[in-house]
């Protein structure tokens, strides 16, 4: 997820075209380290073809092309931007099998304090059209590690699933939820997986569940942002020769941020950016429209171009010569004084 004569000016620019490409897709961004944006297939009608209630507020959807093609292939950590019929746009993990290309499988989580996106989501029926998009992986699975950690958290057992059968005998999987009645897919997980819910076991110790890792283990954890948190914090003091690899299912909090002010070339609009809001979510107040995905500085998709001010570029995608003039406002703001973006 950016002269003497003919000749040479056209030889250049596919030079610079074929780097930018690389850069943009293999290029590593960093948390330990960063997880580079795959990218594959493209925009895809399919069908329901299934829906199955997994747990207490969690369905499955089974989707698959009307004409029946393979989809594209996929690597477990990935997830689908998905279209609903309302225009809402989604980001939801790839849980099935994926050596089976007829098909793709997602689950959703009912959030009734939402936008509505979920809510949408479970109304589907068998039959229903959407429009896909992907699969994307910034979750990347390292198959070459000796020995792996995986930590889910409710429905961040997700893009787990897949992981941990790819592990096989080399990976140890901790489940943790409320309770078993809001867990899916338990009856989907290998031997010797340890489930530990909060009216078992209490609230879960993120870091002793860490410290159980062996030295140098690839360690994936995803869940709501206070496991995630307790991850960040703890892991290299206890396991300074692992990796930890994370994702999260919201847009990140902004505990640093500044109000500042854009100004949208076409229209010639000013908009405030408040201190904990993105500057994305402030564009969408006045351009509902406005292209996103990720909201996490990685997918690139809202890369917009800037014509005036300073940015402070907090993503993981844009490369070197990109930055100057170009920002990602689902993550990054201005590093002082107003923006104006060619809107």
């Amino acid at each position: 997820m950016n002269t003497a004569g003919p000749a040479p000016s056209l030889s250049l620019q596919a030079l610079g075209v074929v780097l930018d490409v690389y850069k943009k897709v293999f290029t590593t961004p960093a948390l330990s380290p960063p997880n580079p944006l795959r990218r594959t297939g493209f925009d895809i009608d399919v069908r329901v073809e299934a829906v199955h209630t997994e747990a207490q507020g969690v369905v499955s959807l089974t989707l698959r092309r009307p004409n029946g093609q393979r989809l594209p292939a996929w690597r477990p950590g990935s997830h689908l931007d998905v279209f609903l019929p309302s225009g809402r746009q989604r980001q939801y993990s790839l849980c099935g099998d994926p050596r089976d290309l007829s098909r793709y499988r997602i689950a959703v989580r009912r959030l009734s304090g939402g936008d509505g996106g979920s809510m949408e989501a479970h109304t589907l029926v068998p039959g229903d059209a959407l429009r896909v998009r992907g699969p994307r992986n910034a979750f990347t699975f390292v198959e070459t590690a000796a020995a792996y950690l995986f930590v889910a958290a409710g429905i961040g057992i997700t893009p787990i699933l897949p992981m941990v059968h790819a592990a096989g005998d080399r990976g140890r999987l901790v489940y943790m939820g409320r309770s078993r009645d809001t867990m899916p897919f338990l009856g989907e997980l290998p031997a010797g997986s340890e489930i530990r819910t909060d009216d078992e076991f209490g609230i879960p110790d993120i870091p002793a569940t860490l410290a159980a890792a062996p030295p140098g283990a690839a360690v994936y954890v995803c869940g709501p942002p206070p496991v995630l948190e307790a991850a960040q914090r703890s892991f290299f003091t206890l396991n300074p020769t692992g990796s930890l690899h994370t994702e999260r299912f919201s847009a990140p909090p902004i505990p640093d941020g500044r109000e500042f002010d854009l100004t949208l070339a076409a229209s010639g609009r000013q908009v405030r950016v408040g201190a904990t809001e993105s500057a994305l979510d402030a564009i969408r107040r006045v351009h509902p429209d406005a292209v996103f995905s990720c909201r996490q500085g990685f997918c690139g998709t809202c890369k917009t171009k800037v014509l005036a001010g300073d940015i402070d570029h907090r993503d993981r995608t844009l490369t070197d010569a990109e930055r100057p003039g170009h920002m990602l406002p689902c993550v990054s703001r201005s590093a002082g004084g107003p923006l104006v973006l060619d809107i």
